[in-house]
């Protein structure tokens, strides 16, 4: 006899949504998300989709009908509830708008929970699009299977970060002039934890000065090579989920 298929199955798309669900409830579909489902993923009423609303976690949903911009969905069981996230916040400086993208969809598969952009002297770029940045923070959470979202906050200066630092937090400090080996740092002083990375330049010597004499700031290295900051972000939040997160 062969095995029931899985339901719902693998391939079924993924897409968070605003409302809270629950078991019976239905969610309408418009504007973008329509469009993905109805004409992207080529879906037809009855087929499967997982639905998350970073509140009570993943369901199983069935398209119950589909017009020319909307569709309704139907909400199922409940798969699984909203993940445990580590408490790792990434305070990254603001880099050109590619190499940027690539941070907020890195950091968003890798698990990190809130996410900073820092204005400091050397950023080339001196401004974010938040609509733009949750898009794709919630993009790379659905193509990974995350039941919960990164938190982005507002884009803060690096001097604005320093005088609001929350004292339990660590701040590591990844710093191309040397500091403690990030691996030994991070087991050392564990969540709540969050790491900071500069702009296309590095900070001066001004802004390094102000941030290791904060403190909660713990100066590391990520190895012995200087690292582009989209590089040094992903990297550090990878050893950081290696070592002390839930990796």
């Amino acid at each position: 006899m062969p095995a029931t298929p899985a339901w719902p199955p693998r391939s079924a798309p993924r897409l968070f949504v605003a409302a809270p669900l629950a078991e019976g409830a239905e969610v309408v579909l418009d504007g973008g998300q329509a469009h993905y489902l109805l004409r992207v993923m080529r879906a037809a009423p009855g087929d499967a989709v997982v639905l998350c609303d970073d509140v009570t976690g993943e369901w199983a949903a069935t398209i119950a009908s589909a017009g020319r911009r909307e569709a309704v969905l139907r909400v199922g069981a409940r798969l699984r509830g909203r993940e445990p996230v580590p408490d790792l916040w990434l305070c990254a400086a603001l880099l050109k708008k590619d190499r940027f993208d690539l941070v907020l969809e890195k950091a968003s598969e890798l698990g990190v929970r809130r996410i900073v952009p820092v204005l400091a002297r050397r950023c080339v770029a001196d401004r974010l699009n938040p609509d733009r940045a949750r898009a794709i923070l919630t993009e790379a959470a659905e193509q990974c299977a995350r039941t919960a979202l990164p938190e982005l906050a507002d884009t803060v200066t690096l001097a604005a970060l320093l005088r609001d630092w929350p004292a339990e937090r660590t701040l590591f400090f990844a710093d191309e002039q040397g500091g403690d080996p990030a691996a030994a740092a991070f087991a050392a002083h564990p969540a709540p934890a969050a790491l900071l990375v500069g702009p296309e330049g590095g900070f001066d010597d001004a802004e390094r000065a102000a941030v290791r004499a904060l403190p909660q700031a713990r100066p590391i290295t990520l190895g012995p090579r200087i690292l582009r900051g989209e590089t040094a972000a992903i990297a550090g939040c990878a050893l950081w989920m290696g070592t002390a997160g839930d990796w």
